[in-house]
């Protein structure tokens, strides 16, 4: 009997000469594909493909905006008629300062106008801590802090300053409320208010800006109904893969100044509403050097602010005459950082340039000494997780919405630019200053962003800022008509900003706070328009 051993043995030499045959029949590769080439015949190169970019060739339509649109669609308004001034008294001179104050009522006639002598301190009903001003054209009373978010509270200054001050370091408003004994509620309804008076107050500052660079990026905010799984898990991908809870932001990275914060959906449109709101926020005829990810709808925003029509010359002498093209701007520069990760790790970094050359984008770097990068606006994603407590990673304080999110957004946003030092910005004093206890003597002179981009002279505090309030939800907002507050018979760019919280007598305030007046504000010819949420000017110390 043949044991099996030997079929094995035989099953395995067949299989080697199968192989065998097989490689000797099968026809190498590429032997039928390329033909023998004839003797002596030259052998031609492999064609590459070229890697260098190529020209912009232009568009043939303009790219739509949604603000740009509206803005066409609401021209400005005409300027108020300036009141006649108040008829000099035989009285004693007045001693407290009125003219950071203003009428309220709806039928005065000064009402809305700023340092017209039509108020009168009236002392301090009941023994308050805020005085009473009377108008003597309608002959009503308007409190100091009227229009501020004190007007109202019976809680002391301090705990609502601190509270607040809380809130915009980075705690939770459980938290806040455990730490100063209120209600939740109360903290939350804090929140609100604050935040419509300091998004005022960024909107009523931040105009007129020069810059050289400005740095944009996302990043993205978890909400508790992903979280706590509230909805399916499929649900959850769709929502991380196209959420409309991202945060855009915008910043000058010589300055820190954040230029613009907004929520939206990563989309063409959100990056036109950026881009849209950092041109309100430069200065009219500034184009700087743009740097971002690599997010291509960035260049569609650009060129849509950015950009003119360009006629092409004739390559023919007889035919039609080639389509106008919409080009960027000549001094328009924009390169982006494309970064490749792969499970979670970066591979590769690159740099794109698209509109402009490299050697003028190194030119504008090299004063500074920096390359081409993101690294400031992403350090500053960074310090918003640090100081908004909703878009914090693994944290227990996530908003349920939207609008909680851009109130504590709002309230970061002028914190950061006004009240929050830099140690990079910070300027050597030239002389020591003494302390007062034991401690060496003081050498720098902190900075705020503000302060570096030349928009205040101090460091403003929760308490002082500003010393005229601005608040919204009121129609004659420069957001509705498009318009910079100028000052009649000054100039308008650049110089009209609040020092010290002063405006110059006779100028019309152009906001106005809740239940305030009507008039309009007096645009300035040469002024960017501004298409933020509506911002109005109160009266009062404020917060």
């Amino acid at each position: 009997m043949i044991p099996h051993l030997f079929y094995y043995q035989l099953v395995l030499l067949g299989l080697l000469w199968l192989c065998v045959m097989l490689h000797a029949v099968w026809p190498s590769r590429g032997a039928g594909s390329q033909p023998r080439l004839a003797e002596g015949a030259p052998i031609k190169p492999k064609r590459h493909r070229s890697t260098e970019p190529h020209p912009f060739a232009g568009l043939t339509h303009t790219p739509p905006c949604a603000l740009c649109a509206h803005e066409a669609a609401h021209p400005q308004a005409p300027p108020p008629v300036p009141p006649e001034p108040m008829p000099p008294t035989h009285r004693r001179p007045r001693t407290v300062d009125t003219s950071r104050h203003f009428c309220p009522h709806a039928g005065c006639r000064y009402r809305g106008w700023l340092g017209w002598g039509n108020l009168r301190a009236n002392g301090h009903p009941n023994g308050g801590p805020w005085r009473q001003f009377q108008c003597p054209s309608c002959r009503g009373y308007v409190p100091e802090h009227h229009g501020t978010i004190f007007h109202g509270k019976r809680v002391s200054l301090d705990l609502l300053v601190w509270a607040v001050g809380a809130l915009a370091e980075g705690l939770g408003i459980r938290a806040v409320a455990r730490v100063f004994e209120v209600d939740p509620n109360t903290v939350l309804q804090w929140l609100v208010e604050a935040a419509e008076h300091l998004q005022a107050f960024s909107q009523y500052v931040l105009h007129d800006v020069r810059v050289t660079q400005v740095q944009l990026d996302e990043l993205f905010a978890l909400l508790r109904a992903v979280k706590a799984g509230d909805i399916s898990n499929h649900e959850a991908i769709q929502r991380l893969s196209r959420s409309p809870h991202w945060v855009w932001t915008a910043m000058e990275p010589v300055t820190k100044l954040l230029l613009g914060l907004d929520i939206g959906e990563r989309t063409l449109a959100m990056a036109q509403r950026v881009v849209h709101q950092v041109r309100q926020v430069l200065a009219p005829g500034c184009v700087p050097l743009f740097l971002t990810d690599g997010f291509k709808e960035y260049t569609t925003a650009l060129l849509t602010h950015d950009g003119q029509w360009v006629q092409a010359p004739r390559q023919r002498a007889q035919g039609p005459a080639p389509t106008p093209r919409w080009m960027p701007l000549p001094g328009l520069l924009y390169a982006q950082v494309v970064k490749t990760v792969r499970r979670r790790r970066l591979v590769r970094v690159r740099h794109r340039v698209v509109f402009g050359t490299l050697d003028a984008i190194q030119q504008v770097l090299a004063a500074c000494g920096w390359q081409i990068q993101t690294a400031f606006v992403e350090r500053l994603n960074l310090t918003i997780r640090q100081h908004v407590a909703a878009v914090g990673r693994r944290v227990s304080t996530l908003c349920k919405g939207e609008d909680g999110l851009r109130q504590q957004l709002a309230l970061s946003h002028a914190y950061y630019n006004f009240c929050l030092p830099h140690a990079s910005l910070r300027v050597s004093l030239p002389q020591p200053l003494p302390t007062h206890g034991t401690g060496s003597a003081k050498q720098w002179r902190p900075q705020t962003p503000a302060m570096a981009a030349g928009l205040t002279d101090r460091v403003w505090t929760l308490r002082t800022m500003p010393s005229q309030y601005l608040s919204i939800d009121n129609s004659n907002d420069r957001a509705e008509r498009g318009g910079w507050l100028t000052a009649p018979g000054h100039p308008e760019s650049g110089n009209v900003r609040p020092q010290h919280g002063g405006w110059p007598a006779g100028f019309h305030c152009g906001y106005v706070c809740r239940a305030n007046c009507g008039a309009l504000p007096v645009a300035g010819p040469s002024q960017t328009p501004s298409i933020a949420p509506q911002a109005l000017l109160g009266s009062g110390i404020v917060l």
